[in-house]
């Protein structure tokens, strides 16, 4: 089974990293690194799931891949 993807940027209006996951509406997380941001995220996105699987709603499979550009020479 594959796993949801998560973005991670950092955002100078929030002096800090934001990790999302797209195919999960509003799961995003911040932290003062990278790793921070990772590991607040997976809290989020467990607590997201479970609060679907409590109320009954559906829960998105995983399906956001991003896209990557190339250049070539």
């Amino acid at each position: 089974m594959s796993d949801y993807h998560i973005n991670i940027f950092y955002s100078d209006g929030d002096g800090g990293y934001i990790a999302d996951i797209p195919d999960l509406e509003a799961c995003s997380a911040f932290g003062a690194t990278p790793e921070e941001a990772l590991r607040e995220v997976e809290l989020a996105k467990e607590a997201w799931l479970a609060a679907a699987r409590e109320k009954g709603l559906p829960i998105p499979p995983p399906r956001y891949r991003p896209v990557i550009y190339q250049t070539g020479g």
